[in-house]
């Protein structure tokens, strides 16, 4: 079974990227201008193969040609008087794995979220970026927030990419506009959509990893849990508690961290995750201001910013639904298979009997 799941590895790397993954684009395609809705759904969307496409593809959007959202006095005027939602987290990590406040292990934590004016999000994002503050906030909201909270704004960026909408079939089921520092980041996780990421100002860095490779990030269950505030006695700087939600809630999300905070941390997670740290290296890729990544759906990734000269990156992404065609299922069937062999090898590296029995759970359905 290991041989076998590792030929399956190899074989899609293979056709993902002929290349080798160690080619300057890290193994992920760029087009230098966009594709048309044929070769989009031909070469990318069907065989579910990630691309980046040059910033030719949005250069006539208004947010980038007229630079209006690298225009903090535009932004403030234009959504002046509006409330947007703010993710606020001690260290910028939102949807990740951290430790229990009341119990052994980890827990799945969720944001504090917070609804405010956006001239007092835009401040907030900017002093959060400091390693002192307390709180990183992220202005985001994964509910089709361009198209609601910042409406007023929405049409400085295409409604919709066109040669994707013609390629796939129907319009996105949802835009959405992130706006964080260089403090915020997003754990390894997918999405059950075809996902145009396009950034705006700043950069984004991505590792991705295909869904053949979901043994390697050991899916397990943690008990859910979320920020909640607090302050100082006096009136001061907000702070953040987390608490486990009751009753308990088990969320499956992904256990590797691929940037262990100090090097004692990266040799457990060397020791306790190898099929990660010990195979093959994900895609890596940089989306850079006006280029756009096609994020193919089921596709793990992990990701980080680099801000613009105002402390900030700001994106959008048009999530459209994927198909849930004979790929899904058997994407489903390849995570359902338990790998004890391959457990085998995790316990070798220091597991105990415990922890190697959760490797083998963690493939279960």
């Amino acid at each position: 079974m290991e041989e076998s799941v590792r030929g399956l590895w190899t074989e899609a790397r293979e056709l993902i990227n002929p290349l080798g993954a160690d080619s300057d684009s890290g193994g992920i395609e760029r087009l230098e201008s966009p594709p048309s809705p044929l070769q989009f759904l031909r070469d990318f969307v069907s065989p579910n193969k990630p691309v980046i496409i040059s910033s030719a593809a949005t250069r006539h959007w208004p947010a980038i040609s007229r630079s209006l959202w690298f225009d903090d006095s535009y932004l403030r005027r234009a959504l002046s008087g509006r409330s947007v939602s703010v993710h606020l987290t001690p260290d910028g990590r939102a949807d990740a794995l951290v430790s229990s406040p009341s119990k052994d292990g980890l827990c799945f934590a969720s944001a504090f979220v917070q609804s405010m004016d956006f001239a007092e999000a835009l401040r907030l994002i900017e002093t959060t970026g400091e390693d002192s503050s307390p709180v990183v906030a992220y202005a985001q909201q994964q509910d089709d927030c361009l198209r609601g909270e910042y409406a007023a704004v929405a049409g400085d960026v295409d409604a919709h990419i066109p040669w994707a909408t013609e390629a796939i079939g129907f319009l996105p089921e949802a835009v959405n506009l992130w706006i964080g520092n260089a403090r915020s980041h997003t754990s390894y996780h997918k999405d059950h959509y075809e996902n145009l990421y396009a950034v705006i100002t700043g950069e984004k860095h991505f590792l991705l990893l295909p869904p053949t490779e979901v043994h390697r990030l050991y899916v397990r269950d943690y008990p859910a849990a979320r920020y909640i505030a607090s302050s100082k006695e006096n009136g001061g700087e907000l702070k953040l508690k987390l608490e486990l939600e009751e009753p308990e809630t088990m969320v499956p999300w992904c256990s590797v961290d691929p940037y262990p905070a100090s090097d004692e941390a990266l040799s457990e997670q060397i020791s306790s995750f190898p099929l990660y740290f010990n195979g093959p290296k994900p895609f890596q890729c940089t989306v850079r201001a006006g280029e756009i990544l096609y994020l193919p759906s089921m596709w793990f990734h992990h990701v980080t910013q680099s801000p613009d000269d105002n402390g900030r990156t700001i994106a959008v992404n048009y999530w459209y639904d994927m198909q849930f065609d004979l790929k899904y299922a058997y994407y489903n069937f390849l995570q359902s298979i338990n790998l004890k062999c391959l457990s085998a090898v995790a316990s070798t590296q220091g597991h105990d009997r415990h922890s190697a029995k959760q490797d083998c759970k963690s493939s279960e359905p």
